[in-house]
């Protein structure tokens, strides 16, 4: 077959079919009587292979040494062509988060989006100082870049420059909550463990409400602050959550604050105190002297009652906390 035969029947532009000819990727091999150059079977074969390579993203000269190379292996082939499509796929993502914060950022003029731009670019940089540096010198930043700094808290490892975006973030935080809310649920325990940290600094109603509808979370942390957020905010039926986490340990002050809150500010005495004093009755020593702790200051009879008949409790230790609490303990209570 001729050129425009060719072209014609397999779609390959006359123009590219004769730059395969001249850098000697797919030349036809046959000549007509009228000394026309014309393509044969083989030559038209080959052509389908290059193109067909081209159509997975090899370069010309990739194509050229897969076709010269006998010993080519497919397979290692197609392992690369996936990772560069990975690395692809990345830098197009990462375009497209970069072009969401700045369209997030609603920008009038070119002036802003230079301007989030450049800001992105500064809390991008590789040296945690400088990121630190620069948050610090936004004082009273533009609210368009609370969006930015939220997605830059949540994605931030080093703690310093962290601790640098919530104070930022509690300066002007509300516009920030639904970034934070929707992240309370994300798949990295990173992400909402930053969300978590940012939400408690802001420590508006609005953020104090968003950790408090998060006391159900399957994941414990979250579970443990959406329960402390929602007992501050009086709500009774966190009592045994609440006692749970004083048995458990790592938030015991935290709660027995919340639990004295409850029983003082909210009239809850008598159900905290009988909370605790089921709980003595089963655990174990070491919760048994948290809950003890717990119960000084938490109002009312039962309360006393339950610290008297623990003067003489087998384990020692919840003996003298007893006892040091109930002659701290002011006689209001």
């Amino acid at each position: 077959m001729l050129i425009g035969e060719v072209a014609e029947q397999s779609g390959i532009s006359a123009r590219m079919l004769r730059h395969y000819d001249r850098i000697g990727l797919a030349s036809p091999t046959g000549r007509t009587h009228g000394g026309y150059r014309q393509y044969s079977p083989d030559d038209v074969r080959r052509l389908f292979h290059v193109e067909g390579l081209r159509t997975l993203g090899l370069s010309l000269q990739e194509i050229a040494d897969v076709l010269a190379d006998l010993s080519f292996s497919p397979a290692s082939m197609v392992e690369q062509l996936v990772a560069r499509t990975h690395e692809r796929l990345a830098r197009e993502q990462e375009l497209l988060h970069r072009l969401g914060q700045v369209r997030a950022s609603d920008p009038a003029a070119w002036s802003d989006v230079l301007r989030t731009i450049g800001l992105m670019r500064g809390l991008d940089t590789g040296s945690p100082s400088a990121r630190q540096r620069l948050v610090l010198a936004l004082g009273e930043q533009d609210e368009r870049d609370t969006t930015l700094l939220a997605e830059t808290a949540l994605n931030e490892a080093d703690a310093n420059v962290a601790g640098a975006l919530q104070w930022a973030l509690a300066r002007k935080g509300e516009g920030a909550i639904p970034v934070l809310a929707e992240a309370l649920d994300s798949p990295d325990p990173e992400r909402r463990h930053r969300a978590l940290a940012a939400l408690a600094k802001i420590d508006s109603p609005r953020a104090v409400a968003v950790l408090a509808d998060a006391y159900r979370h399957p994941d414990p942390l979250v579970s443990a602050r959406g329960t402390l957020a929602r007992g501050r905010r009086g709500t009774a039926d966190t009592i045994p959550a609440l006692v749970a986490l004083v048995v458990n340990g790592p938030d015991d002050v935290e709660a027995a604050e919340v639990l004295a809150v409850l029983a003082a500010g909210h009239g809850q005495e008598e159900a905290v105190a009988r909370a605790i004093a089921a709980e003595l009755a089963t655990a174990a020593d070491p919760a048994r002297l948290r809950l003890t702790a717990a119960l000084a200051e938490v109002p009312g009879p039962l309360a006393r009652a339950t610290l008297t008949g623990l003067l003489d409790d087998r384990d020692k230790r919840v003996a003298l906390t007893a006892t040091f609490v109930l002659r701290t303990r002011p006689p209001e209570l």
